[in-house]
C-alpha cells in the first residue's frame, strides 16, 4: 500500500531527534555517512519525502494510538552514499494523519 502524499514528517522529528547526537540510540552518526547534518535537515525531510514514502508501505502492528506501516528502502544523501533504512510510519486514530515516526538502519542488508 502507498501512504499519503501529504504524509507528515515533522521537523522536530528530524532535527530534534534523527540528526542530534544522543548517548543512546544515536541516529545522527549513522545519517552523517550520507551527508546529512543539522544543517542539512531539510534536505533529508524532502529525501525521506521523495525516495521514501513512495516506495510500498507493509502495516507491522496496531498500538493504543494507531496502525503502524514500514516502509524498508534505500536513502542517496547529498554525497551520493547510500544507506539502507528502515521507517515507521503511523495512520493516527484519533487525527486520521499519517506520520513518520523513525528511522533506522536496515541491518538485514548485508553490504
Amino acid at each position: 500500500m502507498k501512504l499519503p502524499k501529504e504524509t507528515i514528517i515533522a521537523e522536530a522529528k528530524i532535527t530534534q531527534y534523527l540528526l542530534r547526537w544522543k548517548a543512546e540510540d544515536d541516529k545522527s552518526k549513522f545519517l552523517a555517512k550520507a551527508g546529512y547534518t543539522i544543517t542539512t535537515a531539510k534536505q533529508l525531510q524532502r529525501d525521506l519525502r521523495e525516495q521514501i514514502l513512495l516506495l510500498d508501505a507493509v502495516y507491522t502492528e496496531t498500538d493504543r494510538f494507531g496502525d503502524k506501516y514500514e516502509i524498508r528502502g534505500t536513502l542517496t544523501g547529498l554525497n551520493g552514499v547510500s544507506l539502507e533504512i528502515v521507517t515507521i510510519w503511523m495512520i493516527e486514530f484519533d487525527s486520521g494523519q499519517t506520520k513518520f515516526i523513525t528511522l533506522y538502519p536496515n541491518r538485514s542488508i548485508k553490504s
